[in-house]
């Protein structure tokens, strides 16, 4: 079945050029900026609309501004196998974030045409729209379409300019009122694949190409104000000083500490600002954020009590007041074992030098919440230096190759299990 399939190298090769056709598509000139109902947006849809046509797939833009594409399997009308990942960016972002999720799963649905393979199951492929939540105030919102839980809010969220969600929707040429009809029937998706760059080190670190994915990591995000006394940075002495610049910034350690301290756990203040920000002043208060994950639910939970524990400590000790307001939490989500073990297998039928490297993912994707309606599973891919959501981002044709073939081999595999 593999014998007509292309080599990692063609399909890398492939998979360059159509992403570079993809990525013309930019609200900013010089950058990739491809926020979501944007022009550019409509442009990247219309793309990939065309470029899933031309692999045999039956595709159109839907009513949220996903791109949905499908090929039958051997009876029309079958469950479908969904392969996918986004197409909208952050501001100045990178190149293969979700883009090349987007392009493995229409290549592979090309490549399955040409060499004359039906699958026991329909092949679809999904571009969303909406995985970065950078332009509205939403939650994988395209994502959660496909699964019957878009919440209507969404449509009256704002952007920075006072746009309304539902009105960009329908200068998009999109339908709010069709966003219901999206909802998927109950079993008529067997598994979501998604591949998709590491956007971290380990896989580069280790030496291997991909690595499997186990679970999608739980967070809590909060922000933090710190409130202590402003005065005369000349005048106030040290040992009278209720610096709320100095308390936030041990704070800033102290999760540092508490995330070193768990099991695979990440810690991070993203946004820091003193008041009033003068040189000659003793910062009056501090807004920070912070944010914190772990592929365990448990070791969030235990990090969110640590937490409160020390930066209360470090607010008693230095005569300062602290407020914490969470604003986000989500649950970690385990990938499908079975899907697991079928990427495996389709990792070690690409190559006998590749690893199945089993790893977390400390990012956020739309498999979180497709996850919650059938078998979900992801395929990491290297990527230089770890760097993502910038202009740097980068990776080899070969490893794009590479990730291409596993997913085919991977969904050979999920049909000789019809069998």
């Amino acid at each position: 079945m593999t014998a007509t399939l292309p080599s990692a190298a063609v399909l890398g090769a492939r998979a360059f050029a159509a992403l570079a056709g993809l990525n013309r598509f930019t609200d900013e000139p010089g950058k990739l900026t491809r926020l979501y109902l944007s022009p550019a947006h409509r442009q990247a849809a219309e793309w990939t609309k065309g470029a899933m046509e031309v692999a045999g797939l039956t595709a159109f833009i839907d009513a949220a501004g996903s791109v949905q594409g499908r090929r039958e399997g051997a009876t029309p009308g079958l469950p479908a196998v969904l392969i996918g990942s986004h197409i909208d960016t952050v501001k100045d972002g990178g190149r293969f974030d979700g883009n090349l999720g987007v392009v493995a799963g229409i290549l592979a649905a090309q490549a399955l045409r040409d060499a004359g393979i039906v699958l026991p199951f329909a092949l679809e492929v999904v571009a969303f729209g909406d995985e970065e939540t950078v332009r509205f105030p939403t939650d994988l919102s395209t994502s959660h379409a496909l699964i019957g839980e878009y919440r209507p809010d969404w449509l009256d969220g704002t952007d920075a300019d006072g746009v309304k969600l539902r009105d960009a929707l329908v200068k998009f040429g999109g339908d709010p009122a069709g966003i219901a009809g999206l909802a998927r029937k109950p079993g008529s998706l067997k598994a979501y694949l998604e591949v998709h760059i590491e956007q971290g080190p380990v896989l580069e670190a280790s030496g291997e190409a991909v690595g499997i994915v186990t679970a999608i990591a739980a967070q809590k995000r909060a922000r933090v104000r710190v409130t202590g006394e402003a005065g005369h940075a000349g005048t106030v002495p040290m040992a009278l000083r209720k610096d709320a610049l100095a308390a936030a910034a041990e704070m800033a350690l102290a999760l540092e500490e508490i995330a070193r301290g768990h099991d695979q756990a990440l810690g991070t203040v993203g946004v820091f600002r003193p008041d009033p920000g003068a040189t000659n002043v003793v910062p009056g208060a501090v807004d920070f954020t912070i944010d914190f994950r772990a592929p365990a639910n448990q070791t969030v939970a235990s990090m969110d009590a640590a937490i409160q524990t020390r930066f209360g400590e470090i607010a008693a000790r230095r005569g300062v007041r602290l407020e914490i307001t969470p604003y986000s939490q989500s649950k970690a989500v385990p990938m499908d074992e079975g899907l697991q073990e079928a990427f495996a297998t389709g990792i070690a039928r690409t190559g006998s030098n590749l690893s199945a490297r089993r790893l977390p993912s400390g990012a956020g994707h739309d498999a979180m919440a497709i996850a919650a309606f059938c078998p979900a599973a992801m395929l990491f891919v290297r990527c230089e230096k770890g760097i993502s959501h910038s202009p740097l981002e980068n990776m080899t044709e070969l490893d794009a190759g590479i990730a291409i073939r596993v997913l085919l081999e991977t969904l050979l595999e999920l049909a000789r299990g019809e069998g």
